[in-house]
């Protein structure tokens, strides 16, 4: 997997996730749907060689980006928008991407995990929990965003297993086959630290 933090880096290969600081604070939807599409125009017309006017992202019944223009490309789409980083991912199958800020006051919300995942939280040393959840959160939001159903399929009903500081698994009784994806922790210039991860899923 690669990962760029330039607007303007070109990636050779895919997949590929472009995690880009704005600056920006959107305050609400709109905003940060406007950023990510700006954002996500902007790279996928550098990659595939046009202009940004050519670019044209809409989007299935689920609401999973499409790329409707250029025609033909495969690509295959994820976006994500927090604390002014915006996460963009193109593959030619289908792929997710999250970012989560690392919350490092609160409590964390045990009771949408799965039975696995609250285990190894509550095995956990309280000052590394935080961080171990946003890992876990952005692992499972990017997995239903690469199945194209988001979190109408229970965040509950799978689990997420953290590797090591870079890689995850994801276990899930309805396919037949784990599926594993990668991590990275990153800065958004100002005081949050953020979690973000990806995975690249086989076509059902």
């Amino acid at each position: 997997m690669l990962w760029l933090d330039s607007a303007d880096s070109v990636a050779p290969a895919l997949p590929a996730v472009w995690l880009i600081p704005t600056g920006a604070s959107p305050h609400n939807l709109a905003e940060r749907s406007k950023l990510r599409r700006g954002t996500a125009r902007h790279l996928l017309a550098r990659q595939l060689g046009c202009a940004e006017e050519d670019v044209v992202i809409a989007h299935d019944p689920a609401g999973r980006p499409l790329l409707a223009r250029p025609e033909a490309s495969g690509l295959q789409l994820s976006f994500a928008t927090r604390a002014g980083i915006v996460a963009v991912a193109m593959a030619p199958r289908p792929i997710g991407v999250d970012v989560e800020r690392i919350e490092m006051e609160g409590t964390v919300p045990l009771d949408v995990l799965h039975p696995d995942e609250r285990g190894f939280l509550d095995a956990a040393a309280n000052a590394l929990r935080p961080l171990a959840f946003a890992r876990i959160w952005a692992a499972k939001e990017a997995y239903v965003k690469a199945l194209g159903v988001g979190f109408r399929r229970a965040p509950e009903s799978f689990a997420v297993s953290l590797l090591s500081e870079i890689a995850f698994r994801v276990t899930d009784p309805s396919r037949p086959t784990e599926a594993s994806g990668h991590l990275r922790i990153m800065k958004n210039g100002g005081q949050d630290i953020l979690a973000a991860a990806v995975i690249v899923l086989d076509e059902p």
